[in-house]
């Protein structure tokens, strides 16, 4: 999976938001993050997702009963 831009604005502010290309409109009257709080986010969550690969692996080679 790649984690993309909005995954990591709606992270980041929370609350309810939507986007239209690169526009994003926030609902719930958050502050829009800055590109690079974005782009370090989009690091952080890649790496955390990047990191449970070995789990997610063993869960479908190992259903639960």
């Amino acid at each position: 999976m790649r984690i993309d831009k909005f995954n990591a604005v709606r992270n980041l502010v929370g609350g309810d938001i939507s986007c239209l290309g690169d526009i994003y409109t926030f609902h719930d009257g958050q502050t829009p993050p800055s590109d690079s709080e974005i782009d370090a986010e989009i690091i952080r969550l890649q790496a955390e997702w990047d990191a449970q690969e070995y789990a997610r692996n063993r869960a479908t080679a190992f259903p639960s009963w």
